[in-house]
């Protein structure tokens, strides 16, 4: 649910003092960090980072926060080295003790699915998180701190099917924030959803990932003034991220339910209007591919339906022709995931006029097997005898040269360039493919003159065909 603040402003605003600590410092979101406590009133701040002084922006940084007023430290550290850590304390002034930690560094690069994740890459994303967080609570507990703060990740509340190690590592934070507080020592774990212009997802393909997913950038000052707030409710644990709930509760939620989103009420509007019927939509008259299938006999409805879901299955992720999605092969197979799965679904609710549920292509997870379904949607055809097939069992009983046209496009291309028929094929074809493209052609004619294209070949003629295709591929092997 959404997070509750307290019903009065504080008496006094949360301030730094002393000495702050900040690993990742010179980093995007540790630089933004360290500058916000600069103007809160700290005295020192020291940075660290794997490359201290070197590291790219940190010399523009150490002077843009001394012209604020602060010293500053820029160490070359990596917190889980726990001996290296000790000496960065140890220097610490005594005139300017330290006050508080703010662990921001972490690594998300090498993480991998399951399945293929190797110890190795574990170990270097929990090193940067987990082995330096808890370095961090063993040598600072007795130092009377103000404020020690995590940096977690939105991946360890809602979790990250591509990034199960550092979802793994952020959730460790948390828990360390709960058993600080329940020492009585000082302790906040901030799952950050994505900063604009700093932090990890700055990496383009990783930032349009979760945009897609509906998992927005906040601005800085918006996620520094959150983290403020935090600290001076005194809260052991929150999620701070901006959300496109209509883009991000369907796909999250396509494949299983969602306790966790249950208590927010964006969420749940997103879900009743996902399985709707988008206004317009069927309102008045019906969608023009909905129009088009009323218009068709059986046989050519299901291969218009089905040539209709390849389409759309090949623009949602990004090809340039429906040849890219065979139709029998499983969706998971050609790319889509949670949210084009999402996406396809969305197509197909506008251009069919129907409420589809998020989880429409992983219920029926080939083109085949969706237009199948859709088809027993629009047109009311029951299930055969073993249940599997609807619409398209109408269809086939409607065409007797079904078999046929299987044979053909059963045939490799490669094998009917080889066989020296591709060309013969194609010129078949011709007036087909230029009608659906909305130009005109001159018709290609067989050895008789006779023939229009292939749409036009009897089954005595496609049989002809095939049986020639088949002798000459099997005179080349």
């Amino acid at each position: 649910m959404h997070a509750a603040p307290a019903d009065a402003a504080p008496d006094r605003p949360w301030r730094a003092r002393g000495t702050a600590l900040i690993t990742g410092g010179t980093g995007g979101i540790g630089g933004r960090v360290a500058r916000w406590l600069a103007e809160s009133g700290a005295a020192h701040l020291v940075l660290t980072s794997r490359r201290g002084e070197e590291a790219p922006g940190a010399a523009g940084l150490r002077a843009e926060l001394e012209e604020l007023g602060a010293r500053v430290t820029i160490a070359a550290c990596d917190a889980a080295d726990r001996d290296a850590l000790t000496a960065v304390l140890a220097a610490i002034p005594a005139d300017t003790p330290l006050t508080s930690v703010f662990h921001a560094a972490g690594v998300a690069d090498g993480d991998d699915s399951v399945e293929t994740l190797t110890l190795a890459q574990l170990d270097a994303l929990m090193r940067s998180k987990l082995t330096a967080a808890l370095h961090l609570h063993e040598l600072t507990r007795d130092t009377g701190l103000d404020a020690f703060v995590l940096f977690s990740s939105g991946a360890a509340v809602w979790g990250s099917g591509g990034q199960p190690g550092y979802a793994a590592a952020n959730a460790f934070l948390d828990a360390l924030a709960e058993h600080r507080r329940a020492e009585g020592l000082p302790a906040s774990s901030v799952a950050w959803g994505t900063w604009a212009e700093v932090g990890m997802a700055t990496v383009d393909e990783v930032h349009e990932r979760l945009r897609r997913q509906g998992v927005m950038p906040m601005e800085p000052p918006l996620a520094i003034a959150a983290l403020q707030r935090m600290l001076e409710d005194g809260d052991t644990q929150l999620t701070v991220t901006l959300m496109d709930w209509d883009r991000f509760t369907p796909s999250f939620t396509a494949t299983r339910p969602s306790p966790l989103l249950s208590g927010i009420p964006e969420a749940g509007r997103a879900l009743a209007a996902g399985d709707s019927v988008p206004e317009g939509d069927g309102a008045t008259a019906a969608p023009p591919l909905r129009q088009r299938l009323d218009t068709l006999p059986a046989a050519e409805r299901a291969r218009a339906l089905l040539d209709a879901v390849r389409a759309d299955a090949a623009s949602t992720l990004g090809h340039d022709s429906a040849g890219a999605i065979p139709a029998s092969r499983a969706f998971r197979d050609v790319g889509f995931d949670s949210v084009t799965a999402v996406e396809l679904r969305n197509r197909l609710r506008s251009a069919l006029g129907l409420p589809l549920p998020a989880a429409l292509v992983f219920d029926h997870p080939t083109p085949a097997a969706l237009a199948d379904h859709l088809g027993s949607l629009l047109f009311g055809t029951a299930p055969g005898p073993d249940g599997t097939d609807r619409s398209e069992r109408a269809a086939r009983a409607d065409d007797p040269d079904a078999r046929i046209r299987d044979a053909l496009a059963s045939v490799p291309i490669s094998r009917l360039r080889t066989a020296g028929l591709l060309d013969t094929v194609l010129e078949l074809a011709a007036p087909y493919t230029d009608a659906a493209n909305g130009t005109s052609a001159p018709a290609a004619a067989d050895g008789n003159g006779s023939l229009d294209g292939i749409d036009d070949l009897d089954a005595e003629s496609l049989l002809r065909l095939a049986t020639d295709i088949r002798a000459v591929s099997d005179t080349d092997r």
